[in-house]
């Protein structure tokens, strides 16, 4: 995640070039002239979007001083292996575009190294979530075109009993086959996970309990004081959650439905005080830590529409930026969160200036609805320039797929195995 403030008056200019990057409002041409997303083999999804400061006049609304803030371009990217080989990539294959870009931000230089400046510029991510853990573009791709294959190749009639339906397999994988030694398709076998991600996993997975365990005996201590000071300022904390300007609002539905999956960014102020700063940046290694190590095969808690998502500090932790990929129109995803994890965003976006108010923690917030879409909605920015790798596949397209490979190379099937692995083509 690159982010860079504007150098003064270069706002307009920018817009334009991010502009011509689209193949419509929002959603970008995967070989545009400036930043090819689709010659990245391994990136998912990207996006570059400008960040202002508009939200912190709702701090003057609760008495606080408002500090004023430049507006940024954050430019984002989802991606197979480490991070900083693919922006050595893009440097390597996509110089001049990204010149073309960073030349509108504050201290860039045109002579300067470019991949030095970026990773200058590099911020970390507070907390992190991915479907799932290990699916590569490569992967997406290819287990989509075997579907494709096998869907038109499948004869359209009722099977006949007494072993047809693997007869009909062996004959599709047969033919795949073909197709493969043809080099009409490819079947590649998944990379090895390298040894370093699996010891980073591990350490990360004891040591972040064992810290919690060291702290134990003075959280047990400050649990009450904690406890009636969290209940203190709920009772406390303003609401500030009017409905969006109509010309805003539309702004943000013109991005929205030209492909299965949308996106989505926020932004807003942390609440004032030491205390909410602090719970938030302890809630949000919690949940990193449980995307990491629980939610990393389909779903966030119940929800199992998101591709990616992120959370992340910026400006010394006063403001939290929340991005995601997700499947489906936003009133959809927005009912998701209400119905089924309505505590969880409360858990992290409680803490933000004007969320509904709550009770301990996690009641109340985003369950009341007509206060949270609203909020959203108003927190929620546009997103200039948005890279999706697999456009028309979503998540249950991707499951669909991986069973049907995963069937396709099992060795053996029963007849009724048979049957349930051809319903899905």
């Amino acid at each position: 995640m690159i982010v860079a403030p504007l150098a003064a008056g270069r706002e307009p200019a920018l817009r334009a070039l991010l502009e011509t990057m689209n193949a419509q409002p929002g959603l970008a041409d995967p070989f545009n002239a400036v930043l090819p997303f689709g010659v990245f083999e391994g990136l998912h999804y990207a996006r570059l979007v400008l960040l202002d400061d508009d939200l912190q006049a709702d701090l003057e609304r609760i008495g606080q001083p408002r500090p004023r803030l430049p507006t940024v371009l954050a430019f984002m990217g989802d991606c197979d292996g480490p991070a900083h080989e693919l922006l050595a990539t893009m440097v390597s294959r996509a110089a001049e575009g990204l010149r073309r870009v960073f030349a509108h931000c504050e201290g860039f230089a045109l002579e300067a190294d470019l991949l030095a400046w970026l990773l200058v510029h590099d911020r970390p991510i507070a907390a992190t979530y991915v479907n799932w853990v290990g699916r590569t573009v490569q992967q997406i791709r290819e287990e989509s075109a075997l579907q494709r294959a096998l869907s038109a190749h499948v004869p359209r009639r009722p099977l006949a009993p007494g072993g047809a339906a693997l007869r009909l397999r062996a004959d599709l994988r047969a033919f795949i086959d073909h197709e493969v030694a043809a080099g009409r398709l490819d079947l590649t076998r998944p990379a090895p996970t390298p040894p370093g991600w699996w010891i980073a996993k591990i350490v990360h997975l004891l040591g972040v309990p064992l810290v919690g365990l060291i702290l134990l005996p003075l959280l047990v201590v400050l649990a009450p004081l904690i406890a009636l000071q969290l209940r203190a300022l709920e009772k406390s904390d303003p609401e500030i959650c009017p409905r969006p300007q109509a010309a805003a609002l539309r702004e943000l539905q013109d991005l929205e439905d030209h492909d299965v999956s949308n996106q989505y960014t926020a932004i807003g102020p942390v609440k004032p005080g030491l205390f909410r700063r602090a719970l938030v940046s302890v809630l949000l290694v919690l949940i990193d830590y449980a995307c990491r190590h629980v939610f990393t095969r389909g779903h966030l808690a119940r929800v199992q529409t998101i591709h990616f998502a992120r959370w992340v500090f910026l400006d010394d932790r006063s403001r939290v930026l929340f991005t995601s990929n997700y499947d489906g129109s936003h009133q959809g995803y927005m009912d998701d969160f209400i119905n089924k994890v309505a505590w969880g965003l409360n858990l992290v976006f409680s803490n933000g200036v004007g969320w509904p108010r709550t009770r301990w923690l996690i009641f109340g917030g985003a369950r009341i609805e007509q206060r949270f879409k609203p909020y959203q909605r108003r927190h929620q920015v546009p997103t200039q320039v948005w890279y999706k790798a697999y456009p028309g596949l979503t998540l249950g397209d991707m499951g669909r797929n991986q069973r049907i490979r995963d069937g396709l190379l099992q060795p053996r099937m029963s007849d009724e195995q048979a049957v349930a692995w051809l319903g899905l083509l």
